[in-house]
This record gives C-alpha cells, structure tokens and sequence, in this order.
C-alpha cells in the first residue's frame, strides 16, 4: 500500500463504542466496520481515507492486558509509515490503562495515536460514540504549518476533550463526562472550532519510531487506609514473583509513622523490591519529606512519583522491569518524565 496524505488507520478493540442493536433480537452486538459510512455518514464530508482492522474477538476493556498492548504496538510499527494517524476504539473502563501503556511503548512517537470510545452504543439514537470518534479521525488527520501531523502522542479524547493519554484517568461510570486530568492540562477542546493548546503538545521527536514489545507485570499495588493490618501489607511486599509495588498514600505522599509498618517497607526495599509512592488524592503530587510522616519513607528508600497518577505509575513500571533488572536504573527513570507522564 503506498503511503497517502491523508489516511487513519481505525483499530477496533472492542468496547461499548463498536456495538449496535440487532434489529430481530433486540441484543446489543459487535458492529460490522465494513459498513462504517453507512452507520456514520458524516464521514463521507472527510478528505481522508479511512481503513480499519478490528480484533477477530472484539474484548471487553475489563479484559485487556498486557499482551493486548503488545499486538496495538505491532500493529502500530507495522502500518506506521502507511497512515498518518491512528484511532483505536476501546472500552472506556480501562482505557486510560493502555494510553499510558502504548505512551511508553511507542519511543520517539512522531504521529497521534488517539484512543476514544463511549458510554453508549453507537448504534442508539442518544450515542456520544459518533462524535467522539467523528473529532478523533479530525484530530488524527489534522497537521500543521510544516504538513506533518499535529499531534505527536498518544491522546485520549473523549466528550470534546483532548487529554495526554498518560495523565488521564477515568471518573465517572454514567456521564459522557468520563475522564480527567488533573494534573496536566488539556491538549484540545472541540466546541464551534478544535481549539489546540499546542504549548501542551510533547514536541516533535528527533529519532525515528522505536518500538518496546517487553513488560514485566510482575507487579502489585498496596493501598493504605486506616486500620490496614501487618498480614495485609506482609502479604503484598511478600507475594511471590513481584518485583515492584505502588503504594498508594495519603495527601502529598503520606503513610503511617508505626514501627511494623515502616520496618516491613524496609526490609522488603533491602530485598531487592522497588516501590514507589503515589498519592491516593485524583489530583496533587507526592512530596516525599513535607511531612514527617512521609520524610520516614524517603529514609528507607522509597522512591517518590510525583504527580503521576496511577494508570501511568502502573503501566511506567511494567514498562521499564521489561526493558532492564538493573533497579539503580529503573529507580532513577521512575523519577523523571519519560512521556510527559510527571512533571519534572
């Protein structure tokens, strides 16, 4: 296929966005994409050619995981020179976990890749899916002044939002209004005009695309709350396999002061076990030392993540165990942006 100007590639996952309703059962099912202009013909107003693929077996987002991230970042490397931009329709519910995943999987990305999808069905009369996916093909084929693409990350857009796909996490289970980013500004507001913050923007790379196929899931999260007991927390620092946990405190990155608590951190942490602290707060940053109750865990050796919230604390970490073992290494990227996912 030779390369074209103007042409998305539409990657179909799975997700409440691709289903329609059967006329004879009344039951919600996966929708044909051969028939995309007759489902949605406001498309046909676009100069851009529109190619699909979609998932043999469409998947349910509670379901995604890593070795999906893995075929969305193959099949992005296969068809990059082919396509100017790149929508992939997927279940919202953890959409904001595979943003974050392809934004460390897709080194030196100089095209958008926008993931989108909706709270109803395409197929229903009231569906946010159309003009959620009509504004991601725009945002997709949209270039600048220099003719190349105008966004160069992975996005999310969602309800006439454009958010970095690793600063984003999902809020709300019933409105249209169902993600934010607390912690980093938006990237575009669809209204009348597509307004683009293009001072957001992550700037244009310098080396061709490099693609990571390697994560390491060998991870867990430990989520402090008051009263959480010594066989809870022994129990995750202890699991077998793990290699690194996200310890999810209080405030600004805050943990009980209580000798048991701070001396299993501490053991686990000389063992060998990386973990990283982010705040359970959806938006502010952990300050590892702004209070004594965190400055303890500063001391042991726990490793402060900033403002990154957890989608990308998650997804950073599976990312960099896949790429080395050395922990020195590992410790010191978690502390700085690699994707724009923590402010430096």
């Amino acid at each position: 296929m030779k390369k074209q100007k103007n042409s998305i590639l539409l990657i179909y996952t799975g997700g409440t966005i691709g289903m329609i309703t059967d006329p004879e059962s009344g039951q919600l099912r996966p929708f044909d994409f051969r028939h995309l202009y007759d489902q949605i013909p406001e498309l046909r107003k676009f100069s851009v050619r529109i190619d699909h693929h979609s998932f043999a077996k469409p998947l349910d987002s509670s379901n995604m995981r890593p070795e999906i991230w893995v075929q969305l970042a193959k099949l992005i490397e296969k068809n990059y020179d082919k396509y100017q931009g790149f929508v992939i329709l997927h279940g919202s519910d953890t959409m904001a976990f595979t943003a974050s995943a392809l934004s460390f999987m897709l080194e030196n990305l100089g095209k958008p890749v926008i993931l989108t999808g909706s709270q109803l069905p395409i197929g229903t009369i009231r569906t946010d899916g159309k003009e959620n996916l009509i504004t991601s093909i725009e945002i997709a084929a949209m270039t600048g002044r220099d003719d190349k693409p105008l966004v160069r990350e992975v996005c999310i857009y969602f309800e006439y939002r454009l958010y970095r796909g690793n600063r984003t996490h999902k809020f709300n289970s019933e409105h249209f209004r169902a993600f934010k980013s607390p912690n980093y500004p938006l990237l575009a507001e669809a209204g009348v005009h597509l307004n683009y913050n293009a001072p957001a923007f992550l700037p244009a790379p310098k080396k061709a695309l490099k693609v990571h196929t390697r994560l390491e899931p060998s991870i867990a999260i430990l989520k402090l709350f008051p009263g959480i007991t010594p066989e809870v927390v022994d129990c995750i620092l202890n699991a077998k396999g793990v290699k690194a946990v996200v310890l999810e405190t209080f405030g600004s990155g805050n943990a009980q002061t209580d000798a048991w608590f701070v001396h299993a951190l501490e053991k686990a942490i000389r063992r060998g076990l990386i973990v990283l602290n982010i705040t359970q707060c959806s938006a502010g940053s952990v300050i590892q030392g702004r209070y004594e109750t965190s400055s303890q865990l500063a001391r042991i050796g726990v490793t402060g993540g900033g403002d990154m919230n957890i989608e990308a604390a998650v997804t950073k970490l599976m990312f960099l165990l896949g790429q080395t073992s050395d922990r020195k290494k590992i410790i010191a990227q978690l502390k700085v942006s690699l994707r724009g996912e923590l402010t430096d």
